[in-house]
């Protein structure tokens, strides 16, 4: 017996049963790698930061270098975020503000400090306090305008310089009644410049503004980095303040975290902790402002998890896939250091396990002999592409932020304009929605899976026609006689567009266009790939095995008839 040009392939050696139980179980197992295109696992968190410093650990670190008032917010952090090591700190906290109350209170020793403030005093209320507290009084800004006008640096003397210009906005010139507050801000900034406070990159762009201001006689751009170092002064205290700006490389960075400081005053030990930890207040701020109060609960669930995993979070950029899904314990560790790799191994194996399945399928529910006229490879290649399809839906489905559009952000800042509308005739504009509500994906699953159910069901009727024992031409009739149910994709499409419409008019489900119209685009697909890749190529090979069972009836009747035709004629 001839072996049929199927049976010549190395899948063809499979059962099809075979086929689909493997190409579900790679499909699983593809599912289970904990890698995402724009979201991070849980699981990649916790591998992410296993072994490395909890917020606990690094506020003891921090404790023991006499930097307490960073510790006291780590502290804050750590208690939020459920950290085991969190009473430990505290006790060394307590220990500390016993033994020296006056360092406390301005949250750790400095050198440059010390002459001018004599932190060591026995003053000291033991508690942190807001740095513009201590220096806006006038005993404090003369000492630092004596302090400050010896200095050598020659951003420090342009600082000073800005106590003269009278051309502000919303600050009173330093030098007149009222001027008190942009005063202590120019000592302030000088002060941190002086004590090597600030990162080098922040150190260039004030200077770089300070010299313009001077310039023009103007504060300019200048002017906004002061009011934001005051909403951070009466919030943080001198210790506090000199960590933060350490990592902060932009004034644009100063600005974010003034922003957050205002609008999530109770999360702000959150919000320091992660830019201490992760050594990059810009991240954290970027992070935040895109994400919102979403965003600081990953922040929050990767600060749980140790440094590293904060770090991996602020690296990547994402916010958390929080789906509860059963992972590769094994694939995080790889997924850490080749992440596209891992991403390319998942999406390589969502295709291969709907390749497998599909050719399983098609060998199991259609007629092992239905396709037998067609080249395997042009078989294969139909699958391919079917395959590549279904596995673009798969990633689709199993990536949550994919499609769907992100929430607008709680922290984002937002611009008043002050317009006159008392004469405006232009009527308010609501803001798009940018989510799609459970409902609406509930409807769309429910019309995918009719489709498929549809699609099923006219393969098993294909099958049932091949099986039969007649003639290819009367198959072929049968095939005809089936249409209305190959285009049954078509009318449950329909039926479906036209009940999702009345249940929007009723309010059962919110009105969304894409729930309706996906059930015609799914029965147009279903119908596409019914008829192209199955009915057609059925149909032509029942035509060619009927023409060639006709050809040697008809060579067998020939001479007869030409007899026939002889007689006639005599």
């Amino acid at each position: 017996m001839p072996v049929s040009p199927r049976n010549k392939t190395p899948l063809g050696a499979i059962a099809a049963p075979g086929l689909v139980i493997a190409g579900f179980l790679i499909g699983i197992a593809a599912w289970m790698l904990p890698v995402n295109l724009k979201s991070l696992s849980p699981a990649l968190l916790q591998a992410a930061g296993s072994g490395t410093p909890t917020l606990g650990a690094y506020g003891r670190d921090l404790v023991d270098v006499e930097k307490i008032g960073a510790a006291g917010l780590v502290l804050g952090a750590a208690r939020s975020s459920g950290d085991p090591r969190a009473p430990a700190l505290q006790q060394a906290l307590d220990q500390f503000a016993a033994r020296q109350p006056g360092i406390v209170a301005w949250g750790g020793w400095d050198p440059f400090l010390d002459p001018l403030f004599n932190l060591r005093s026995a003053a000291g209320k033991g508690v942190s306090t807001p740095v513009v507290t201590f220096m806006i009084t006038e005993k404090a800004r003369t000492t630092l305008r004596n302090y400050l006008a010896n200095s050598g640096s020659q951003a420090v003397q342009a600082f000073l310089q800005l106590r003269e210009l009278t051309a502000t906005g919303r600050f009173v010139p330093a030098t007149r009644p009222g001027g008190q507050s942009l005063e202590t801000m120019i000592l302030l900034t000088g002060l941190l410049y002086q004590g090597g406070h600030l990162s080098a990159s922040l150190q260039r762009e004030l200077r770089a503004l300070a010299d313009t201001a001077v310039k023009q006689k103007a504060l300019g751009d200048l002017e906004t980095f002061f009011i934001d170092l005051l909403s951070l002064g009466r919030r943080l205290d001198w210790g506090q303040l000199a960590e933060l700006l350490r990592r902060t490389d932009s004034t644009k960075t100063m600005s974010e975290y003034s922003h957050l400081a205002r609008v999530a005053p109770d999360q702000l030990p959150l919000i320091y902790a992660a830019a201490l930890f992760s050594d990059s207040a810009d991240r954290v701020a970027v992070y935040l402002i895109e994400f919102g109060k979403q965003g600081l609960e990953d922040l929050k669930l990767a600060l749980s998890h140790g440094q590293g995993a904060v770090r991996q979070l602020l690296l990547r950029q994402v916010p958390v896939n929080r789906t509860a899904t059963p992972v590769l314990s094994t694939g995080a560790e790889v997924a850490l250091t080749h992440p596209e790799l891992m991403l390319a191994i998942k999406y390589l194996g969502y295709f291969l396990g709907v390749f497998l399945v599909l050719r399983g399928l098609d060998r199991w529910l259609v007629s092992p002999a239905g396709l037998a006229a067609v080249p395997s490879a042009l078989v294969h290649m139909k699958a391919g592409v079917l395959a590549l399809v279904f596995a673009m839906l798969l990633i689709a489905v199993t990536e949550p932020f994919l499609l769907k559009a992100a929430p607008l952000s709680e922290y984002r800042p937002r611009v008043h304009l002050a317009l006159d509308i008392s004469n405006s005739t232009v009527a308010p504009q609501s803001q798009p929605v940018t989510t799609m509500d459970s409902s609406t994906l509930l409807s769309i699953g429910i019309f995918a899976a009719l489709q498929i159910a549809m699609y099923f069901a006219c393969l098993l009727k294909i099958r049932e026609v091949a099986r039969q024992a007649v003639s290819p031409l009367v198959k072929l009739r049968l095939m005809e006689n089936e249409e209305n149910l190959f285009d049954g994709g078509l009318y449950v499409g329909i039926g479906g567009t036209a009940a999702a419409l009345v249940l929007q008019v009723l309010g059962v489900i919110e009105p969304n266009l894409l729930a309706a119209y996906s059930s015609n685009l799914f029965g147009i697909t279903c119908v596409a790939l019914v008829k192209i890749r199955h009915v057609r190529p059925y149909k032509r090979q029942l035509i060619l095995e009927g023409q060639v069972g006709a050809d040697p009836v008809r060579e067998a009747n020939e001479p007869s008839v030409r007899s026939a035709r002889g007689a006639a004629a005599l």
